[in-house]
């Protein structure tokens, strides 16, 4: 036994314990995504994306033609080869057909690449004109760019290139030179996929393979600029900007167009003179796209018949000389000294004061007429509608979807009162997107069919007067119900498909001008009494969302509140506020037509032509003591009535903000100088109120959006500052955010019961379409032949039993009046619906409309 000290395993245990429990450092977890190698440099990439996109996503371009990321990649161009190895060795593959997987190695420098890319770009240029410095798209060419990047230096071709008729229209605006044409498949894809016109595509083979449109047949699409905003080289060329500039002529800045979508554009300009709009990829909006309606707008911003100069009719109001009865140029001072006395006059009755329009404004321009008229003047009497929209109460109260919530993967839509395709042209580019690639479900409940008729899952014809009964079925599931030409059956196939979908969004527009709003409310209602429902409004005029949002509608407040909940509020941060609650535009005009109107203010608006009823609207404008109009062109009622004209920017002409349809506020940016002394509306409300001793508190239109901020609750977050920071806008929120009380739905009850027809009338249906004989169309020469004439379109059963034809001439008659003009036979119309588009040449139906009634009915006579 050994004589050496006992040791004490336990101390020794209890220290090795203390080093062991020494943590060793964290791993820090690898970042989400799939793990590829690009060029040498390990990224991670989203799983599921193109190879293209996400070289793109780490910093590295890869050429390409064909390839557009809002369409089906189809790897006809072969640029976007790059050599790739996924395990089985190096390959050259083209990337934009190739989705990324783990352990990928991607060089887009290799030998191979390069080779590649210099043989496709030569081939690419045998037959390809070298016309660059007379080429609309020299300078801003895609294959320009790549071929000075990746081509070969010289070309070894030296035979005859190719030769076509050049150029050849394909429409009234867009031409092709198929001689530039490199079979991109991009037009083609945009036609089919993405528009639904496939009126443009591929024909012959080989050698004589082009692009051209069916014989006799033009690409007659409304979305048809989009494929020279995408076109890679100059085959495809816009009419209104061919051989107007060069691309470095050009200078541009991003904006917002002034329709109800708020799509994202590029405005360019040459020597202060607005040249091309183009479309921006906003994800939330537009994702590039532009209708054609829009995108050509720009030249009526140009015309020479734009108001430069005040103008006052004659001597001065009242003149007893002849020259009283003509509109007469004026100075600013004058014009609005005359103004603002009249207003101060009748500003001790503000009863006697009313403001018509509003939509086409910048929400500061909104804003500033509203702080003008309700919190200085002191008159409820404000409607930006024109008795063609939804009560904004009605729509203040309703729960709100995106865009991106309406298109959502799997989701169900039902579509109420509107064609999307006609009224709100992107929007119907998304939804038809979402239906064909994201399985969204359209439900569609309409007079006639639509643009988005062929992808909805049910397509039901709801004649005017039923909407309402049919949807309140539709949601009670109400089995024994049939409803003028709604089955049961199809009644309950609508139901069961409400009840399977976890999300409803409802898109509901105006309907026809023949139909009382109190029909689409009681539909509304109907829906709004589900759970998980939320609405889209599909209302068309450009701003008519921020004008409802800062008070441009009787009973309103800014911040989509009521004028009895908003008094205390504004009291504080207003001069005054209306006592009372005051008249849509129907009240106002029936009120002037007696005499009770001193000051009628029209913002923007034509009554002559957008209101339901031209007799009313008439005697209105002519019963008015006095009309002011503050209007981008001399309309009929302003050419007719307006005692004072102030000529106002245009879009391009002036900054601010603007809203959409769902809410979401964002940037409109000042590019070009307006024409003469034309002023931005805000700045003309802030003078009117100087000129009577008051002052609006604002001297830019930055302050004018930080002050909406400032009283609107609704507008917390819709700063100035956090406007211009956001590409895609800022979107206001359904939830209170302190202040006044915003409205809350309340069920209205059981809608009334469906208008009976009997089997001598037709319902009458007056819908809108694209193009029409509007201010701004007629404005821009490009758009103004669009239009088509006036027509009644009826249902071939009732043109059979009618005894009629395309082109025959028959009377319509109501109770109020009759009408003439052309039938065309249209399976799209419902039977027993006889339906005209409004504000067309030659048939002008409103005249039949009897305004109070819940829909209008008429007979047809042949002639």
């Amino acid at each position: 036994m050994s004589d050496a000290p006992k040791t004490d395993d336990t101390d020794v245990t209890v220290a090795d314990a203390e080093v062991t429990e020494i943590e060793a450092p964290e791993v820090p977890a690898p970042p989400p995504g799939v793990p590829i190698t690009v060029n040498g440099e390990t990224v991670h990439a989203t799983p599921g994306r193109m190879l293209i996109d996400a070289c793109e996503d780490a910093g590295v371009y890869v050429p390409r033609f064909c390839y557009h990321p809002r369409m089906t990649p189809v790897g006809m161009c072969r640029m976007c080869l790059v050599e790739v190895d996924t395990g089985r060795g190096p390959a050259l593959q083209p990337s934009c057909m190739l989705t990324v997987s783990d352990g990928m190695i991607v060089d887009t420098e290799s030998e191979a690449t390069k080779k590649a890319q210099d043989g496709v770009l030569e081939l690419l240029l045998i037959n390809h004109p070298l016309d660059c410095p007379v080429c609309d798209k020299g300078g801003e060419c895609p294959l320009q760019d790549q071929t000075m990047s990746y081509g070969p230096g010289e070309s070894r071709f030296i035979e005859e290139k190719r030769h076509f008729e050049k150029p050849i229209p394909i429409n009234d605006n867009v031409f092709l030179d198929r001689e530039r044409c490199i079979l991109c498949d991009r037009c083609t894809r945009f036609a089919q996929e993405v528009a639904g016109d496939p009126l443009i595509h591929f024909i012959d083979r080989g050698n004589n393979t082009q692009v051209n449109t069916f014989p006799d047949d033009p690409f007659s699409s409304h979305f048809s600029g989009n494929t020279v905003q995408i076109c890679p080289v100059g085959a495809l060329t816009a009419k209104p900007y061919r051989f107007k500039a060069r691309p470095w002529d050009l200078t541009e800045i991003e904006s917002t167009y002034p329709n109800a979508m708020g799509d994202r554009i590029t405005i360019q300009s040459s020597r202060n003179e607005v040249l091309r709009y183009l479309g921006v990829d906003s994800d939330a909006v537009n994702w590039g796209w532009l209708a054609d309606r829009d995108r050509f707008s720009f030249e009526s911003t140009m015309n020479e018949a734009r108001l430069t100069a005040p103008l006052v009719r004659g001597g001065g109001l009242g003149a007893p000389d002849p020259a009283g009865a003509e509109l007469v140029g004026s100075t600013w001072s004058a014009a609005l000294a005359q103004v603002a006395a009249a207003l101060d006059a009748a500003r001790v009755n503000p009863s006697s004061i009313g403001v018509i329009g509003g939509a086409r404004l910048t929400n500061e321009g909104q804003y500033a007429w509203a702080k003008l008229a309700k919190g200085v003047l002191g008159t409820d009497n404000v409607d930006a509608q024109l008795g063609d929209g939804i009560p904004a109460d009605v729509l203040c109260a309703l729960p709100r979807a995106t865009i991106a919530e309406a298109c959502a993967p799997g989701g169900t839509v039902v579509i109420i009162g509107t064609d999307p395709k006609e009224e709100l042209g992107t929007l119907y580019l998304r939804l038809r997107h979402a239906a064909i690639h994201d399985d969204v479900k359209l439900i569609e409940l309409t007079a006639t069919e639509t643009g988005l008729s062929r992808q909805a899952s049910m397509s039901l014809r709801v004649r005017p007067g039923d909407l309402g009964v049919v949807a309140d079925a539709i949601v009670r599931g109400d089995e024994t119900a049939e409803i003028g030409l709604t089955s049961t059956a199809d009644i309950a196939a609508a139901h069961a498909a409400l009840n399977a979908a976890d999300q409803v969004t409802v898109i509901v527009g105006s309907g026809s001008l023949a139909e009382h709003t109190a029909l689409t409310v009681e539909a509304i209602n109907a829906f709004a009494s589900r759970s998980k429902v939320k609405f889209l409004s599909a209302l068309r005029r450009g701003n008519v969302h921020g004008a409802i949002d800062l008070g441009l509608a009787p009973g309103l407040l800014p911040g989509r509140t009521s004028l009895e909940a908003g008094r205390s509020w504004f009291n504080d941060k207003w001069p005054t506020t209306p006592a009372e609650t005051g008249h849509d535009t129907a009240a106002m005009l029936a009120a002037a037509a007696t005499g009770k109107i001193d000051v009628l203010v029209l913002l923007g608006a034509d009554p002559l032509i957008d209101f339901p009823d031209p007799e009313l609207a008439r005697a209105g404008l002519a019963g008015a003591r006095m009309v002011v109009a503050v209007d981008l062109f001399a309309n009929d009622s302003v050419y007719a009535f307006a005692d004072v004209v102030l000529p106002a920017a245009a879009c391009g002409e002036k900054s601010g903000s603007h809203t959409n349809l769902e809410g979401r506020v964002s940037a409109v940016r000042q590019k070009v100088t307006p024409p003469g002394t034309a002023r931005a509306d805000w700045m003309i409300a802030a003078e009117v109120a100087m000129h009577l001793g008051e002052d609006l508190g604002f001297e830019s239109s930055t302050e004018v959006t930080d002050e909406i901020a400032a009283v609107s609750p609704l507008h917390a977050h819709a700063t100035a500052a956090a406007i211009e920071d956001a590409a895609d806008g800022v979107l206001l929120g359904n939830a209170s955010t302190g202040g006044p009380a915003r409205f809350v739905w309340q069920d209205l009850g059981a809608p009334s019961p469906a208008t009976p027809l009997d089997r001598y009338s037709f319902r009458l249906c007056i819908d809108r379409t694209m193009y029409d004989h509007g201010t701004l169309t007629l404005s821009a020469p490009s758009l103004a032949p669009l239009a088509a004439p006036g027509s009644v379109r009826l249902h071939p059963s009732d043109a059979n039993a009618l005894g009629v034809v395309d082109g025959s001439a028959v009377r319509l008659s109501s109770k109020r009046a009759s009408v003439e003009g052309p039938v065309v036979v249209d399976a799209r119309v419902a039977r027993g619906v006889a339906a005209i588009a409004h504000n067309h040449a030659g048939l002008d139906a409103r005249a039949l409309i009897e305004l109070d009634a819940p829909v209008t009915d008429i007979r047809i006579e042949t002639l």
